[in-house]
């Protein structure tokens, strides 16, 4: 069986910010797994001329090499609607996106994308009622999960050179939270984008985990808070995961015995002092979190699971995709192609945001504006072929 995945190789498609975690963990599980695997790259938009050719090769893609099953990581409007559904008529094509923003993304992106695929996936039971109220039937209840070939025994606290460790991004309020921990005494060894030591290589992480007495998450999400790939991977890798509390982590493990959990900034000093001091209870944490790890949490089984459901959507689905017009591809391609007055909006959007924020952000805030607007105005047209954003802002990723 092939499967393609269209998504980015890189975090956010930028090499200088390192692999991607669902190309560093879905890739390499599915050939495990016995599959063959091709890979489209979706995010790194400087590939392409447009997302009309984006689109074209995705497109070239299927074709060429019939897959049995496509799965995309879809950030946006990167991939039309009509692309899918195109697809979805080709008759021997599963289509599912794996979707783990729902607390916010459910509502700018997933709803509107949905209907176009035969299946897709989210980490937020809530969303699966609000799935199934707009008529998107076919949802899998997932999660992230440990990358097997980064399974290892737990170190002692003893056998750790590193007290505490944060990996992750400096994004958010976590370089506040951070300094603060520093202010309580707490210094927190901190590694990836945005931080002074930068991005590293994704097999460098799970041995900072395991080389860490405490390995912290945070949960912050422009939503609710999340249960995050680090949930998983801290505790696979070895290591003792405290991490901010999220809807559902008690579904995963059991908190006290597996993992610990912080409430607040408070809590989270307290949390840390306390285990730091009594290592054979982080020891035990830290063994019980590992052993459920590779029981239930590895990509091994959510793959797996995710495939089969899949294969099953789409033959319970119907055998055309919802009717779009207009129903010729090469017509949507001559409707994205900008003309004199998108080119027109362009300027006059960035110069208004540019006069406001500033050339160094003035087109990032010009596209935002188009972004947040047409998704709440115009919502399913915001993800066609002459939906507004990538028409307007083909280039800017």
């Amino acid at each position: 069986m092939k499967i393609l995945c269209a998504f980015g190789k890189n975090q956010y498609g930028d090499p200088s910010r390192g692999l991607g975690i669902e190309y560093a963990a879905f890739v390499p599980t599915l050939r495990r797994l016995g599959y063959e695997v091709v890979h489209f790259e979706s995010w790194d938009h400087r590939v392409y001329s447009d997302f009309a050719n984006l689109n074209q090769s995705l497109l070239r893609t299927v074709e060429w090499e019939c897959p049995d099953v496509m799965l995309t990581v879809q950030c946006a409007y990167e991939i039309w609607l009509e692309t899918l559904a195109e697809i979805w008529n080709r008759g021997n094509v599963a289509t599912i996106c794996w979707t783990t923003d729902d607390s916010w993304k459910y509502q700018q992106v997933s709803r509107f994308i949905g209907p176009f695929y035969h299946a897709m996936t989210t980490t937020y039971p809530e969303s699966v009622r609000k799935y199934h109220r707009d008529g998107i039937r076919h949802v899998l209840l997932s999660n992230w999960a440990a990358n097997s070939e980064y399974l290892q025994e737990p170190l002692r606290a003893a056998d750790c050179r590193i007290p505490v460790s944060f990996v992750g991004a400096a994004h958010g309020n976590r370089y506040r939270r951070l300094e603060w921990l520093r202010r309580q005494g707490i210094d927190v060894a901190c590694f990836g984008h945005g931080w002074p030591t930068g991005s590293i290589q994704a097999q460098n992480i799970p041995v900072i985990m395991r080389n860490s007495v405490i390995s912290l998450n945070f949960a912050n999400a422009p939503g609710d808070n999340q249960v995050k790939a680090r949930t998983f991977e801290v505790p696979g890798a070895g290591g003792f995961l405290l991490t901010e509390r999220a809807q559902g982590l008690e579904a995963v493990y059991d908190i006290g015995q597996e993992i610990a959990v912080f409430e607040n900034d408070p809590d989270l000093v307290e949390k840390i002092r306390y285990f730091l001091n009594h290592p054979h209870e982080r020891d035990a944490v830290a063994k019980a979190g590992f052993e459920r790890t590779c029981k239930y949490h590895t990509y091994e089984i959510r793959l797996l699971e995710l495939v089969r459901f899949a294969l099953d959507a789409k033959a319970k689905c119907a055998r055309v995709a919802p009717p779009l017009v207009p129903e010729s591809f090469e017509e949507c391609i001559e409707q994205h192609r900008a003309g004199v007055a998108v080119r027109a909006l362009r300027r006059m959007l960035v110069a208004i945001c540019s006069a406001i924020w500033g050339p160094a952000f003035g087109p990032r805030a010009a596209r935002r504006f188009l972004w947040q607007f047409s998704w709440r105005f115009l919502r399913s047209h915001t993800f066609r072929a002459r939906g507004w954003p990538g028409r307007v802002f083909p280039n800017l990723s």
